[in-house]
């Protein structure tokens, strides 16, 4: 009876053998590359992400998936490219300063303030820098997956601005972690307070901070208005940034599928850009309707904020901007300019 037994259970176990050996291992390859970044959550940003880890999962077969962390929910810039730097996360969406971070050189795009009278400008330059600048980032480490921006910065204020000499009397949110911006604007007589995006909208209601700079879209979101409901219509300078990946994160994605995540990539920034200035110029209005109190800017007001952009040339060339990029920029804008393009 005992054989019997033994041997009725030999072919079920035969048969388990077998069922184990034919089915697929665990893919170990797969990637899942966590996303860091300060953009809210369900916004424009956050649902152009949200597309191109889908296409990414539908092009690589599952092979490659994107979890995003967005709202500052990894912390602000600094501390996402910190986290890249520590393989906690693979990749993240940043502004030039958190970009700054990895390499200095995209601060071209976003801190030289009113050097940039247009959108079309921003572009032509942008895209002539592009091959150097992510060049640069890859000697880093890290490969750009598209370029994006954010909307013009603009102040937002608890009582109105008109002058650069109204600035000064007043306590302005600096980008925490931007240390000789930090600097610099002491040595011109302001007070800046060096804050996360985060803490901007606490900091003004409980007074620390008294002006923030940012573009409509974002001073919407995070209500930055509600505590500050003056704007002044000055395009200072654009917010502009990238998002990357790390170098060895992107070289473990399977190669048959690499041309389609380009494609995704790439197809999210034109999204991005899109959306975004459609949506600044949404945005104004929007706050507007919430009692949003907009200060115009005559020509002759402007002349006097571009004198105080263009004094500081000097202190931004070759330590907050590498002198080389500067001179690209300015190089690249006379080009443009002289070519016809388009002034505003």
């Amino acid at each position: 009876m005992m054989n019997t037994s033994i041997s009725s259970r030999i072919p079920a176990v035969a048969v388990l053998a077998l069922a184990l050996y034919i089915l697929p291992a665990p893919d170990l390859s797969a990637q899942q590359v966590k996303l860091g970044t300060v953009a809210p959550k369900d916004s424009s940003y956050d649902l152009a992400l949200k597309r191109m880890g889908e296409q990414w999962r539908n092009a690589t077969g599952g092979a490659v998936t994107l979890r995003i962390f967005a709202g500052s929910s990894q912390g602000g810039e600094a501390d996402v490219v910190r986290k890249m730097k520590a393989g906690q996360i693979s990749a993240g969406m940043l502004t030039a300063v958190g970009l700054s971070d990895i390499d200095p050189s995209v601060t071209c795009l976003q801190y030289m303030p009113m050097v940039f009278r247009s959108w079309q400008e921003v572009d032509y330059v942008r895209d002539k820098l592009a091959p150097q600048l992510e060049k640069r980032l890859l000697d880093k480490g890290f490969v750009v997956l598209f370029w994006g921006d954010a909307g013009w910065v603009r102040y937002f204020s608890k009582t109105p601005i008109i002058r650069p000499a109204d600035l000064k009397k007043m306590k302005i949110f600096a980008w925490q972690g931007d240390t000789y911006h930090v600097e610099l604007m002491k040595e011109m007589g302001y007070q800046p307070q060096p804050l996360e995006t985060a803490d901007i909208l606490p900091s003004l209601q409980s007074g620390l901070i008294n002006v923030a700079s940012e573009p409509p879209y974002l001073a919407l979101a995070f209500q930055i208005d509600r505590a500050a409901p003056n704007m002044l219509e000055l395009n200072w300078a654009p917010l502009v940034g990238a998002t990357v990946i790390k170098k060895e994160i992107w070289d473990k994605f399977p190669p048959a599928s690499i041309d389609a995540v380009k494609k995704a990539a790439l197809e999210a920034g034109e999204r991005i850009r899109q959306a975004s200035r459609k949506e600044n110029e949404e945005a104004v209005a929007a706050m507007r309707k919430r009692g949003l109190r907009v200060q115009a800017v005559t020509p002759e007001i402007e002349a006097e904020w571009r004198q105080v952009a263009e004094s500081i040339y000097p202190k931004i060339r070759g330590r907050m901007v590498p002198a080389d990029m500067f001179d690209e920029v300015m190089r690249l804008l006379k080009e443009f300019r002289a070519a016809g393009g388009p002034a505003k």
